[in-house]
């Protein structure tokens, strides 16, 4: 079999097989914890322009179907795994995991040494790396240089380039209660599909829409979805946002939104050493103290104060919700407009359904 190295923008570098497609490629090198989910995750706009490394040990066992993608492709940068499944076994399955990534053009290696790997990311932080296979590799010093070359994630803006193109509707599922207005910076498939579950018609817009072009549809609610990059660089969301703000429409964010949503109130961002990624992140609510295990996708957060409520342009606001691994901000609600936001993923796809109360909210504050 021909080799496969993954080479770290440090100089560690991991033997192993190609796995998916044989070729090279760049990215930021992350690792994601989730024991399921992983063709959620490959199709997952935010996983644009990284390297996922999954830390189960086995991947691929239930193969591919043609139900669960979150996109209409896969967005990794490239895949890195333990243990390839040999077989594919489950009746939905129409493709291997393997296959699937060949097909898709997706670099991807098998190492031994997965646990290794994250250990170091865990100690050294996220960075840049490259995936190479094929019959003649350069040398590893050469490998290292190309990797130092890439790009880095911060001040990636990188939105534009998952959203889609032009408008689309996903229409509410049996009766319409109301018409919301979602800017796709890197939506996933099931989250208009949660809304449109609860009566919600989902028009889905690009990620440069205007606050004009929002209001436009004169929507019962905003919502700002997830998507890649350093929020540093979304001017043009957070100006979309804060015209929604003082139009008084309510708002509801997730992941890369609730970033936005901390920028238009004033707030900063800051890279996280490793991020979180994975299905079985602890948060807890600091309104109820109750404590969901929630699905995670993200290499940057929220700067806001923990001790209280801070003042904004829209208003008094506080931090809902906290991550009880590192204490960093998972979600903002203002507390005198219909307008808040959470750091995670509550459509559950792929994920737990603990936080599947916050599309409730969001209708509730819209038919309040």
């Amino acid at each position: 079999m021909s080799p496969a190295l993954l080479v770290l923008e440090d100089g560690r570098v991991f033997e192993g097989a190609p796995y998916g497609a044989v070729g090279e490629t760049f990215g930021e090198m992350v690792f994601n914890t989730g024991m399921t989910g992983y063709q959620e995750t490959l199709t997952d706009p935010s996983y644009h322009r990284q390297i996922v490394a999954m830390t189960a040990p086995h991947i691929g066992n239930t193969g591919v179907n043609e139900e669960d993608p979150e996109s209409g492709r896969v967005w990794v940068a490239g895949y890195v795994v333990r243990e390839p499944a040999r077989v594919a076994s489950n009746w939905r399955a129409t493709t291997s995991l393997e296959d699937y990534l060949r097909q898709q053009g997706v670099v991807g290696i098998a190492v031994r040494g997965t646990r290794a790997l994250t250990r170091h990311l865990r100690e050294r932080g996220a960075m840049r790396a490259g995936v190479f296979s094929g019959e003649a590799l350069a040398p590893v010093a050469e490998l290292v240089e190309r990797v130092r070359r890439s790009p880095a994630m911060v001040g990636a803006d990188l939105a534009a380039e998952v959203s889609t193109k032009e408008p689309y509707v996903v229409p509410a599922v049996g009766e319409r209660r109301f018409t919301v207005a979602a800017v796709d910076l890197g939506i996933k498939a099931m989250t208009p599909q949660r809304m449109a579950e609860r009566g919600c018609e989902v028009h889905v817009l690009p990620a440069t829409a205007t606050a004009a072009e929002i209001l436009a549809l004169d929507p019962d609610g905003v919502f700002f979805s997830n998507g890649p990059g350093d929020p540093a660089t979304a001017d043009g969301a957070v100006a979309a946002l804060r015209g929604v703000l003082a139009a008084g429409k309510p708002f509801f964010g997730i992941c890369f939104g609730n970033q936005i949503f901390g920028r238009a109130l004033g707030l900063g961002t800051y890279k996280l050493r490793y991020g979180h990624r994975g299905v079985n992140q602890p948060v807890q609510d600091r309104r109820t103290g109750k404590v969901e295990i929630s699905a995670h996708n993200h290499g940057f957060a929220v700067q806001a104060p923990l001790d209280g409520p801070f003042d904004t342009p829209y208003g008094r606001a506080e931090v809902s919700h906290v991550n009880l691994n590192d204490g960093c901000v998972e979600g903002l609600r203002l507390l005198d407009y219909p307008a808040f936001s959470v750091q995670y993923h509550p459509e559950a796809a792929a994920g737990p359904h603990d936080a599947a109360y916050l599309f409730d909210e969001f209708c509730e504050v819209m038919g309040a």
